[in-house]
């Protein structure tokens, strides 16, 4: 067990439960193929991360699929709101014994080994760090302390997330840096060239 834990949020891979809002206008089956292609990516830039690393599932566990690899452990989130399953993510974490935490999705293609990397490096002088995305959300956050009021009555998927979560920040008296804003993937227009294969399949 190291000090540093990168926990990642991902969605059991299933046929028209994932990316709904971009399967409105590709499909269903270009939405599940996309979504592999972002799950492979998240394993590629973590996989040499030097710090422990949990895969929450949504759903179930599942115990043959692309994060058997060595370096990564398996968890269930929990009930209750994105916010919710969170909070309680971190501080199942933070009573394992954990210094420093910080939570990603799997829907930022943008992410890098190096962005991450930066963000444990921060929590060593910071309370806090995130990663906005460009929709008003954010793609990272991290603490050095279990704070569930970050995780509390907030909007979700909407553009408020980012700036809410910093104002947070400033009423807990936290320390934070910010990363680079990145773009996540939630319609067709957030797409790149690296899923034109995709679409050209469905």
């Amino acid at each position: 067990m190291t000090e540093e834990l990168l926990i990642i949020f991902v969605k059991n891979p299933e046929l028209g439960r994932v990316k709904t809002r971009l399967a409105a206008t590709v499909g269903d089956q270009a939405a599940l193929n996309i979504y592999k292609r972002l799950l492979d990516r998240t394993k590629q830039i973590t996989s040499a991360l030097p710090f422990d690393k949990t895969v929450f599932y949504d759903r179930i566990l599942d115990e043959e699929d692309l994060w058997n690899a060595k370096g990564f452990t398996k968890d269930l989130q929990q009930e209750g709101d994105l916010g919710q399953r969170m909070s309680t993510a971190f501080q199942r974490s933070f009573e394992k014994g954990y210094k420093r935490i910080c939570i990603i999705g799997s829907d930022c293609y943008e992410l890098t080994t190096e962005i991450l990397n930066d963000a444990f490096n921060v929590l060593k002088s910071k309370n806090t760090v995130i990663g906005g995305a460009k929709d008003g959300g954010y793609y990272l956050v991290g603490m050095n302390q279990w704070l569930p009021k970050i995780f509390a009555n907030k909007a979700w998927s909407t553009a408020e997330v980012y700036n809410s979560t910093i104002k947070d920040f400033v009423e807990l008296g936290m320390t934070y840096a910010e990363l680079p804003k990145l773009n996540d993937v939630d319609t067709e227009e957030d797409l790149g060239p690296w899923a034109n294969d995709l679409l050209s399949n469905e």
